[in-house]
């Protein structure tokens, strides 16, 4: 039996509409998003079978290219549907960045840069450009790394701190090992980036290390 063969009040996209997409079971979510299924199964069953062999939604947004197309019923577009529908909903997350907010604790950033960072496999080093009111001008992952760390270039940070006529900055990177506990040589560096800025009047206002479960604030730590 297809989805076109249920009643129309327990299809996916009719419930959303009817119910709310909070009504929605993590599968029938992943469902509307793979919109078919495969020979002899529907795409609940294919979404279910993905959630099933992947240990959950999060995993499965998480996992690479190769491991989600080697599943019988899925391919290259129905991995980019997955990939799209998640870069949608941080982009979605990360407006609230864009519309003048203040940034003038570490939460706000952390909850975005969280979402955004926790689930890389490499190591990645992004900055927030922010305005004399801290409001956010920018961001951007200046520099991608491996499991084993990133090259980061003081020089090129000041170069596009500048290029944004930013007046102050939060810099984060993620700890692809899950634990966000700050390195000495995150330290070492964060000092370093902090002596190049203040050269050009620019402040560091934070630096935040994102994990898996937790984010750690080098402002909060007083390491700043």
């Amino acid at each position: 039996m297809t989805i076109r063969d249920w009643p129309q009040g327990e299809r996916p996209r009719e419930k959303l509409l009817n119910r709310g997409s909070v009504a929605l079971s993590d599968a029938e979510l992943v469902a509307i998003f793979l919109r078919t299924g495969c020979r002899g199964h529907s795409a609940i069953d294919l979404a279910r079978r993905l959630l099933q062999q992947f240990g959950g939604l999060r995993p499965l947004l998480a996992a690479p290219r190769e491991r989600i197309c080697a599943v019988t019923g899925m391919g290259t577009a129905k991995y980019a549907q997955l990939q799209a529908a998640l870069e949608l909903g941080q982009r979605h997350l990360g407006e609230v960045l864009f519309r003048g907010a203040v940034l003038d604790s570490p939460q706000v950033a952390r909850d975005y840069l969280h979402a955004r960072l926790r689930d890389r496999q490499y190591e990645v080093f992004c900055c927030l450009f922010l305005d004399n009111r801290h409001r956010a001008l920018a961001f951007e992952e200046l520099f991608k790394g491996t499991l084993n760390g990133t090259s980061v270039h003081p020089r090129e940070v000041v170069k596009r701190a500048l290029g944004h006529n930013a007046a102050a900055v939060i810099f984060s990177h993620n700890h692809p090992s899950g634990v966000a506990e700050p390195s000495l040589a995150d330290q070492s560096l964060t000092q370093r980036l902090v002596d190049a800025l203040a050269l050009v009047d620019i402040r560091v206002l934070d630096h935040l290390v994102v994990g898996d479960g937790e984010t750690v604030s080098f402002s909060e730590r007083g390491l700043l």
